[in-house]
């Protein structure tokens, strides 16, 4: 680390620059929104671990989803909602590091998990006699920990760049999150070339995991062509709704943030466009698996009915 590192303890985060009635009505729908999160993927993981029925690699591979998507919320809201009541509070060097660190990393997870759960509907619909040989629980268990881990240490990659960079004002870092390059723009130094192997991480990273999901739903498209009854068919697509509805929002939202040109000022648009991988998509996912998937909606309603009194 550089020797003028030191001298920066801490930074504030700017948030949202709004009026006061604004931040507490933010607060409040926020607050609202985190809740739905926190119940509706808490729900999904409480159905998979008590329903038999749903002890199958797909649902092993949502409970993961779910697990990344309270983790991710949990690293950036609470902070958030802090600064919306109080704006402009600090957050300690380390505290902002950690953050980055865990922001990178649930956000590397979750685009490679995405990736594995394509290729688990693949096998469901393109290869179902031997679906119960290839996604062996050994299996699963094994592309989970290597997702975990690939982000895991393509995030430490950039932490290591970013941690090498020296720091010595200012200290307002202009997000509602520590953001990593809205971190790098408070460097006392040239941080170019952190931010080439950022961007170009992440685009490697996006371009790969689409392509790979593409060619995924290509021949899932073209085995399900060949279904001879209309039904069959859209009881085949119908199994993979859910996900394509997850996908299509996770890399829609980052494909913005992170690829097509910017117009106006792309600062400010960076630092919105995130609330969606933070709030909306989280909050959204167990809403989708739940509403278009009738095994998690009979789990659900099982559950409901074993609650109620005689």
């Amino acid at each position: 680390m550089g020797d003028n590192q030191t001298s920066v303890t801490e930074f504030l985060l700017v948030g949202f620059p709004l009026s006061p009635r604004m931040q507490l009505l933010l607060f409040g729908l926020f607050s609202l929104l985190f809740t739905c999160t926190l119940l509706g993927n808490g729900v999904i993981l409480g159905l998979i671990s008590l329903a038999s029925r749903l002890h199958t690699p797909m649902y092993f591979f949502l409970s993961q989803l779910a697990t990344v998507d309270i983790a991710y919320a949990c690293n950036t809201v609470p902070q958030m909602l802090v600064n919306l009541l109080s704006p402009a509070q600090p957050i300690s060097f380390a505290g902002c590091m950690t953050q980055t660190f865990l922001s990178l990393t649930f956000g590397y997870t979750e685009c490679l998990l995405l990736v594995v759960m394509s290729y688990d509907r693949y096998v469901a619909i393109c290869l179902p006699l031997r679906y119960s040989t290839i996604m062996r629980w050994r299996v699963c268990v094994t592309m989970a920990v290597a997702f975990w881990t690939s982000g895991f240490l393509m995030t430490l990659v950039d932490m290591l760049l970013l941690l090498l960079v020296p720091f010595c004002g200012p200290q307002k870092v202009n997000h509602f999150f520590c953001e990593i390059l809205a971190v790098l723009k408070l460097a006392c130094a040239d941080t170019h070339f952190n931010q080439v192997v950022i961007g170009s991480g992440g685009v490697l990273v996006l371009v790969g995991s689409v392509s790979a999901i593409v060619v995924s739903y290509g021949h899932i498209l073209h085995a399900v062509l060949k279904v001879q009854s209309a039904e069959g068919r859209w009881k085949a697509l119908s199994t993979c709704s859910s996900h394509l509805c997850v996908v299509g929002l996770f890399y829609g939202t980052a494909i913005i943030i992170y690829v097509r040109p910017q117009h106006g000022d792309p600062q400010e648009q960076k630092k919105y466009l995130p609330l969606f991988h933070s709030l909306f998509n989280p909050m959204l996912n167990p809403l989708i698996y739940s509403l278009r998937n009738r095994e998690v909606k009979a789990a659900l309603r099982r559950r409901l009915e074993k609650g109620r009194p005689l």
